[in-house]
Parts: structure tokens; C-alpha cells; sequence
């Protein structure tokens, strides 16, 4: 198995379950309240302990009670303490979440920590950078931060993964250094300027994509499952059918279960496939790194 090195944002998530989320200017009454740990950078870490792979994970918090809390928890999950930083005087990233009864859920982050994660941190651990064969990237860090550390990567042969997420224009040398980018419908339309409606427009959208320099192209489409593009294929990996309880971790623990999988030696169709059934498990649960679901879960 090969080493897996998630870069990325902490936060503590602040989630109130509603029928229905609130128009502007709307006060709408709640029901239950959940204080989860999230962000997506631990969240794809997380997915990726729980599912067997070697994995280590860099980040930022603050010194604070969510700070300590969060360090704490991600030690317990088997992630290396060595790049888990304290930022002093600077609270931890926070997220207000709102899911509603159909598990949709709308998101707001206050980013605190993460937003003091530099370059000098990516210097610090290039050696791990250079020892993974995949870093996974996202963007609730500095943009800057995020091409560095794609940089340095590509500089040690390291495949470079990134989920656009939040979207975000992207520079022409950070999407010339990706393997794979792993958009949804919305941050896809975003970064091909083509509007998706239908698998075709999602197989256009990613062939834009691949214009552009990226080397492979997974889109995910919710309840319509993945459009895997590459150079040789593109194909559909429908997803499993559930009830959706609450999507928010979907996306991150579909990453993570993709980088496990790739790590395995799997073809990124087949990567798909296990992702999904990763993703599927943790809609069921409410939740952020509490709806992620172990290997022992995949299997059955």
C-alpha cells in the first residue's frame, strides 16, 4: 500500500437539523443540535485512517478548547501528531451548518486557524510530501498554500489530487499539476464554463478540464453517481441508493475513500465504485467525521 498525505483545513461544526433551510431574512425554528468535528481537509483524513490507508495529515488550529479537542480526536483516529500545528492567539476554524429534511445542507466557515497555514509549513514537511505517492489538497487553506504545496509535489513525483472545494478559480500552473480534480456539478461548471445539465454536459465540462492540463477528471453528481474521464475511457459509476439522512461529508469521505483505493492499486473507475459505497454509508448519518463509516462497513 502506498502513502497517502491530506493537506488541509480543521473545523468544528456547529450543525441544527430544520425542516427546510431558511429563505434571507428568514428565522425558521430548528430541531436537533450537533457539535461534530469537520473541515474538509480532517474529514478526508479521517475517511482515509478509518479505511486502512497510511496516511498522514497536516494542518492548523487554534488555542483554543476546539483546538485542543480536535488535535486530541485525530491522534485517536492514527493520524501522526507531528503536523498537527497550534496556531497561538488565533481561534479554530468553525463551520454553521444547516441540514434540512431531505439532507441538504447549506454551509458557512468561519476559517480562523486555517487561514494561517504558510508556505514555510509546506517546506517543513517536504520530506513527507516526498515519501507519499498522493497528496489530497482542497480549499478552505490559502490559495497559495494550495499551489506550493502541488508544486513541491509534482517536484518529487507525488500525484497531486485536488477536490475544488470551495469553489474557486484555479491558476493555470496548479491545474497543469494535477493527476485528478474531483468536482462537483457546481465547482465543474465553475472551472469549465460549461453548464451541466446532463451526463453529456458533465463528459464536455471534464473534457475541459482536460484542455486545460489536468491529467484525469472525476465528477461527482450526487443521487446520479461519478463521470470518470481519462485519457483511454470515460465512464458513469452510478451510486448506491439510500436515504439521505445529511450529505455535508459526502464529498470529503468520497475523496478519501478514492485515495485509498488508489493507494491499493485500483483503476480510478474501480476507485469510484469503492468511494461511492464510502459516500453512500456516511448520507445515512448525520454528521461530519461522525457519519464516516471504518473498512470492516465497505465490505459488508
Amino acid at each position: 500500500m502506498s502513502k497517502i498525505i491530506v493537506i488541509g483545513s480543521s473545523n468544528t461544526d456547529l450543525a441544527i437539523k430544520t425542516d427546510r433551510i431558511p429563505e434571507p431574512g428568514e428565522t425558521v425554528m430548528g430541531g436537533t443540535f450537533m457539535m461534530t468535528a469537520g473541515g474538509k481537509g480532517a474529514n478526508q483524513a479521517v475517511a482515509v485512517a478509518r479505511l486502512g490507508g497510511d496516511v498522514a495529515f497536516m494542518t492548523r488550529v487554534g488555542d483554543d478548547m476546539f483546538g485542543d479537542e480536535s488535535r486530541a480526536r485525530y491522534i485517536k483516529e492514527g493520524l501522526p501528531e507531528k503536523f498537527l500545528l497550534v496556531e497561538k492567539g488565533v481561534p479554530s476554524g468553525v463551520a454553521l451548518i444547516t441540514v434540512d429534511a431531505k439532507g441538504e445542507n447549506c454551509i458557512v466557515v468561519a476559517p480562523g486557524a486555517n487561514n494561517a497555514m504558510t508556505c514555510a509549513d509546506i517546506d517543513a514537511a517536504s520530506d513527507e510530501i516526498a515519501a507519499a505517492d498522493y497528496l489530497l489538497l482542497q480549499l478552505e487553506i490559502p490559495m497559495e498554500v494550495v499551489e506550493h504545496a502541488a508544486e513541491v509535489a509534482v517536484a518529487h513525483g507525488t500525484k497531486v489530487i485536488l477536490n475544488p472545494a470551495p469553489a474557486a478559480e484555479l491558476s493555470k500552473e496548479l491545474v497543469e499539476r494535477l493527476y485528478l480534480i474531483t468536482p462537483n456539478r457546481t465547482e465543474c461548471q465553475l472551472l469549465s464554463g460549461v453548464a451541466i445539465a446532463s451526463e453529456a454536459d458533465a463528459e464536455a465540462a471534464a473534457a475541459k478540464l482536460m484542455e486545460m492540463g489536468v491529467k484525469n477528471v472525476i465528477v461527482t453528481l450526487g443521487s446520479k453517481g461519478s463521470l470518470v474521464k481519462t485519457a483511454e475511457e470515460c465512464r458513469i459509476v452510478e451510486a448506491c441508493r439510500v436515504d439521505a439522512v445529511d450529505t455535508t461529508a459526502a464529498g470529503d469521505v468520497f475523496n478519501g475513500a478514492l485515495c485509498v483505493a488508489l493507494s491499493e492499486g485500483k483503476s480510478l473507475v474501480d476507485a469510484a465504485r469503492f468511494a461511492s459505497r464510502a459516500s453512500a454509508i456516511s448520507v445515512t448519518r448525520m454528521g461530519a467525521q461522525s457519519s464516516i463509516p471504518y473498512r470492516s462497513e465497505i465490505s459488508e
